[in-house]
C-alpha cells in the first residue's frame, strides 16, 4: 500500500468516525493511531500516544487559553454584556433596526473582554431577541443577527482561535490578536448595515399593510397580538444552562443569564445608563492588549492580570446580593471555563496524534509540492485552499477546523510568500462562517436553545449575514494590509 492510499483511507475512516457521532478527540485520535501503526507499527505508536498528551498541553503559554476563557465567564457573571447592551440600545433607538444594531455593537464589545463566541452569542441572545421580537422584528432576523454578531468572539481580541492559530505556528501571540482587531469592527458595521437595511425594508411592508387593514386589527398589532403574519407570540421555554455539542468530547456550559424582562428601551435619559459596564469593557480590554503591547506584560501575564481584574469587577457588582452569591457565581465561571478548556485540550492532544501522523507520512511536503505544481496564480491557490474551510464548517466543530488545518494550509501559504498574520485572519473569518452555517451552525443552536425558538428560525436569517461575511472576506484577502497595518505598529 502506497502511502497516498494510507493517508486517503485515513482520512476516510476518520470521516466515517465522525458520521458515527463519535467525539470529535477521540476520532482525531483513534484515526491518527490507527494510520501510525499501518505507517511506523505499534512501538513507535505507542511512543507518540504515551508522549503526546503531555508534550501537546505542557506548554506555558497554553494557560493563556484558560484565562481568557475564565476572564469571559467573569464577564458574564458581572452583568457586562446587559450592560453594554443597555447603553447601546439607546444609542441606536433612532435608527430603522436600533434594537438590532445595538445588539450587534454590543456583542462586538462584549467580545473583546470574553474571547467566546458561543457566551457571546448565548448571553446576547438572551437579553436582546425577545426585546426585539416585542418592537416587531421578525423572528428570523433578530435571532440571526445575534447568532452571527456572536461569532464576532473569535475574531476581535481576546481570542482563544487567534491565541491557538500562534501558538501552534509560531506567530507572535500579540501580533496575531492585533490583527483581529480592524477587521472585526468592519465585520460588526457590516452586520449593522444589513441590519438598518433589512429593517427598513420590513418597515416599509408593515406600512403598506397597515394601510389597508382596519382600526380593530391595528389595535391588535400595538398590543402585540397575532394579526395578519406581522407578529406572533414569542415561545419561550426553559432551558437547564447546558447545550450539548455531540461533535466534542465534552459537553460545554454555556453561561445562562440571570437576569430576564427589563425593558432597556424605556431608558428615557443618559445619565439612567449603566455606564459602568462600558467602562469595565474599556477597562478589561486596555489591561490585555494595552498591557500586551506596552510590553508591561507578556500575553499569558495579560490574560491571567484580565481574568483577575474581571474577577474583581464581579465581586464589586455583586457586593449588595452577599458573600455567598458571590461566591456560587465565581464557582459557576471555574465550573464553566473547567468545561470549555478540556474540551479545547482535548481536541488538541487528539488532533496531535492525527497531525503526527500526517508529519510522518509527509502529507504537509505533498501537499505543498501538489499545490505548487497546480502551475495557478499564488492567490487563486490559496483562495482554493481556504475556501476548502467552508465545507467543512458545516460538519466539523470550529477548533477541530483549526487544529487539522493549519498545518496543511501554513506551510503553502509560507512557500508562496503570504503573511502569517494574514493567514490568521482569514482563517478564523471562514470560521466565523462555518458557526452559522447550517446543518452545524453551533451559533444557530445555542441562540435557539437560549432564546427558546426553533433553530430552523434562526438559520433562515442567517443567509444574508453569511453572504455579508463573504464579502467582508474578500476585501480582507484583496487587502492584505487591512490585517497586517496594526500589528506591524505594536510588534513587541
Amino acid at each position: 500500500m502506497t502511502v497516498t492510499t494510507l493517508v486517503l483511507l485515513i482520512i476516510v475512516f476518520l470521516i466515517i468516525l465522525l458520521a458515527l457521532r463519535m467525539p470529535v478527540a477521540f476520532a482525531l485520535g483513534f484515526a491518527g493511531a490507527v494510520g501510525l501503526v499501518l505507517l511506523r507499527g505499534y512501538g513507535h505508536t505507542t511512543n507518540v500516544l504515551g508522549s503526546a498528551p503531555f508534550s501537546e498541553t505542557a506548554s506555558f503559554s497554553l494557560t493563556i487559553i484558560p484565562m481568557f476563557t475564565l476572564m469571559g465567564m467573569l464577564a458574564v457573571k458581572a452583568r457586562i454584556a446587559e450592560q453594554v447592551f443597555a447603553v447601546a440600545a439607546f444609542v441606536f433607538r433612532r435608527l430603522p433596526g436600533g434594537l438590532g444594531v445595538a445588539a450587534i455593537m454590543a456583542s462586538a464589545g462584549f467580545a473583546a473582554v470574553s474571547g467566546s463566541s458561543i457566551g457571546t452569542a448565548a448571553t446576547m441572545s438572551k437579553l436582546s431577541v425577545g426585546e426585539m421580537r416585542k418592537y416587531g422584528y421578525p423572528l428570523s432576523l433578530a435571532a440571526a443577527a445575534v447568532a452571527v454578531a456572536g461569532t464576532l468572539g473569535v475574531l476581535i481580541p481576546p481570542s482563544v482561535f487567534l491565541v491557538l492559530y500562534a501558538i501552534m505556528v509560531g506567530e507572535s501571540v500579540a501580533e496575531v490578536l492585533a490583527a483581529g482587531i480592524i477587521p472585526g469592527i468592519i465585520s460588526a458595521f457590516a452586520y449593522a448595515a444589513w441590519m438598518i437595511f433589512a429593517m427598513s425594508r420590513h418597515s416599509a411592508k408593515t406600512a403598506r399593510i397597515e394601510d389597508t387593514m382596519s382600526l380593530d386589527e391595528a389595535i391588535d398589532i400595538a398590543a402585540g397580538k397575532e394579526t395578519s403574519g406581522l407578529i406572533t407570540p414569542i415561545r419561550q421555554e426553559p432551558t437547564d444552562g447546558w447545550h450539548y455539542d455531540t461533535r466534542s468530547i465534552a459537553s460545554v456550559p454555556i453561561p445562562q443569564p440571570s437576569y430576564e424582562g427589563t425593558d432597556y428601551t424605556k431608558i428615557t435619559h443618559v445619565r439612567e445608563l449603566p455606564w459602568r459596564g462600558v467602562v469595565r469593557v474599556g477597562i478589561l480590554f486596555f489591561i490585555v492588549l494595552g498591557g500586551m503591547y506596552s510590553g508591561v506584560f507578556t500575553p499569558t501575564e495579560s490574560a491571567a492580570i484580565g481574568a483577575i481584574t474581571a474577577g474583581v469587577m464581579l465581586a464589586v457588582e455583586m457586593f449588595r446580593e452577599g458573600f455567598r452569591a458571590i461566591v456560587g457565581s465565581f464557582i459557576e465561571a471555574f465550573k464553566e471555563t473547567a468545561g470549555t478548556t478540556s474540551m479545547v485540550f482535548s481536541i488538541i492532544v487528539g488532533s496531535s496524534i492525527l497531525s503526527a501522523f500526517f508529519i510522518q507520512a509527509k502529507v504537509p511536503r505533498m501537499l505543498t509540492n501538489a499545490v505548487l505544481d497546480w502551475g495557478l496564480p499564488a492567490h487563486l491557490t490559496l483562495g482554493i485552499m481556504l475556501l476548502a474551510l467552508i465545507p467543512l464548517g458545516m460538519a466539523l466543530e470550529s477548533i477541530s477546523i483549526l487544529v487539522i488545518t493549519v498545518p496543511l494550509i501554513y506551510p503553502v501559504a509560507m512557500e508562496l510568500g503570504f503573511s502569517g498574520i494574514w493567514l490568521a485572519v482569514l482563517i478564523v473569518k471562514l470560521i466565523e462562517i462555518g458557526l452559522v452555517t447550517p446543518p452545524v451552525g453551533i451559533n444557530c443552536f445555542v441562540v435557539a436553545g437560549t432564546a427558546g425558538i426553533k433553530a430552523s428560525d434562526v438559520f433562515k436569517g442567517v443567509l444574508p449575514f453569511v453572504l455579508v461575511d463573504m464579502a467582508v472576506l474578500v476585501l480582507l484577502f484583496f487587502v492584505p494590509a487591512i490585517s497586517t497595518w496594526l500589528p506591524s505598529l505594536v510588534k513587541v
